[in-house]
């Protein structure tokens, strides 16, 4: 199917079962090679191509001018190939997007029970530490929202933390 190069004459009496056939045994291989190219996936051009030989056979007696069969074959391979293009793109367009990934059930039960350790730690802190931990750190105060909220100095509110924080990572270290 090169350009140029002569295409098969279809005797004119022929019918369309005929005519196909021939059409199909000369020109079934470089039509798929046309749609490859066109759309970039075989078993797809094979489709196309196989739509536009029933598409001819169903319309054979409407064809005006039988000797122009493989010119109405590549027209027909070309505007099923841009449909497929077309269906390709609204699919791409409108497909669902990826969910991000999920952690794992593991991470989830290893979390927990990292929540649980500390705040069975917690528990064990005097009670102006444990405050000053809980409000820096699962409230997300700062130093001088927390001062406000407990009623000491900002001072008071750092030191409280920093022991606090001491006191946590020794219990979560005996604990491990």
């Amino acid at each position: 199917m090169v350009a140029g190069a002569p295409a098969a004459a279809v005797p004119v009496g022929w019918d369309a079962d005929q005519a196909v056939t021939q059409l199909y045994s000369a020109h079934y291989r470089p039509l798929v090679r046309l749609a490859t190219l066109l759309v970039r996936d075989v078993a797809t051009a094979e489709e196309v191509v196989q739509d536009a030989f029933v598409a001819m056979h169903g319309a054979w007696r409407r064809l005006r001018d039988p000797n122009k069969a493989l010119s109405y074959l590549r027209q027909s391979v070309v505007n099923k190939a841009r449909s497929v293009l077309r269906h390709r793109a609204v699919v791409e367009k409108h497909a669902p997007k990826a969910l991000p990934d999920a952690p794992s059930a593991e991470h989830g039960a290893l979390g927990e029970l990292e929540r649980a350790e500390v705040i069975k730690a917690l528990r064990t802190l005097p009670t102006r530490q444990r405050e000053a931990i809980v409000l820096r750190y699962y409230g997300d105060l700062s130093e001088a929202q927390i001062a406000d909220a407990m009623g000491i100095s900002r001072g008071a509110v750092k030191s409280h933390t920093a022991r606090g924080i001491s006191a946590l990572r020794t219990v979560l270290e005996q604990t491990t």
